[in-house]
């Protein structure tokens, strides 16, 4: 390749600070917040990072509805199992989709019913 046909790796920068605000989440909740806001902000800047920051908003919404769920079962006791499973499946989401971030790649789905990236 000559110097003018390189091509450059997104800036996927954006995406892998969202993996570790929600990763830092389990332990503060808050920065979940913090990192959808900025899913939001960030987007529309390349479609490598999109396909990141659209899997990142998704997680979000998912996890919030599970854990409404959760937490309204929680009286029943079923709730603790459900809690379980959000926290598991939310941090492979987290960790696949910060892997793929990290090697350059994009999402281009999720396999396992939607526990991890690929």
């Amino acid at each position: 390749m000559t110097p003018s046909q390189t091509t450059t790796a997104p800036d996927l920068m954006p995406a892998k600070i969202v993996y570790g605000l929600y990763a830092v989440g389990y332990v503060v909740a808050l920065t979940t917040l913090v990192g959808v806001i900025y899913a939001y902000v960030a987007r529309g800047r390349d479609p490598v990072l999109d396909s990141h920051l659209t899997f990142q908003i998704r997680t979000f919404w998912i996890s919030l509805a599970i854990a409404i769920l959760a937490f309204v079962t929680m009286v029943v006791g079923i709730g603790f199992l459900i809690w379980a499973f959000l926290a598991i499946w939310g941090l492979i989401r987290v960790i696949s989709g910060f892997l793929l971030a990290n090697d350059g790649k994009p999402i281009t789905g999720t396999k396992h019913f939607g526990i991890m990236a690929y």
